[in-house]
């Protein structure tokens, strides 16, 4: 598997990565979409060649710190949602915490983010001004999208236009 540069697990109910998978140096776009992953996976970093990571449709209620490692060009993590086993439905809990360390990822210039529990005050500034981030897609949050045009920086990257 030395050589593997996709690898699609979505929808196979996985809840977290095994460490094994920053072994995979040609790895460059990972499909983890529509599983039951819970945290944000770590260990990513050492994949130097990784262009996406698909999250989208998992239980992801934070990113953290660590994010700054990866070297993915699109973050999706679309519609992140908990599915309560005692009541068997879905909550309205999905991401609500973004690290600031996203704004260091050297390579990343799409980043995901639908369909999440965002309030706009979550939004790191430092994606806007210190980022290379050009398509930010943040519809179907807690917040109008045209507030986050009023964000100091928002004028600078993205001109007029948001995705």
């Amino acid at each position: 598997l030395k050589k593997l540069e996709t690898l699609s697990l979505n929808g196979n109910r996985i809840q977290q990565l095994p460490p094994t998978v920053g072994q995979l140096k040609a790895l460059r776009t990972l499909n983890l979409a529509g599983n039951q992953i819970t945290e944000f996976p770590l260990g990513l970093g050492t994949l130097r060649q990784l262009d996406l990571l698909d999250l989208s449709r998992n239980s992801i209620q934070s990113v953290p710190a660590e994010v700054s490692d990866l070297q993915a060009i699109e973050i999706n993590l679309n519609q992140n949602q908990v599915f309560l086993l005692i009541t068997g439905f879905f909550p309205p809990c999905q991401i609500s915490v973004l690290s600031a360390e996203v704004s260091r990822c050297p390579r990343l210039k799409v980043l995901r983010l639908e369909e999440n529990c965002l309030e706009l005050s979550s939004i790191p500034q430092s994606i806007l001004s210190e980022s290379q981030v050009s398509v930010f897609s943040v519809e179907g949050n807690l917040f109008e999208v045209k507030k986050l045009r009023e964000l100091e920086g928002y004028e600078q990257v993205f001109g007029t236009s948001l995705a």
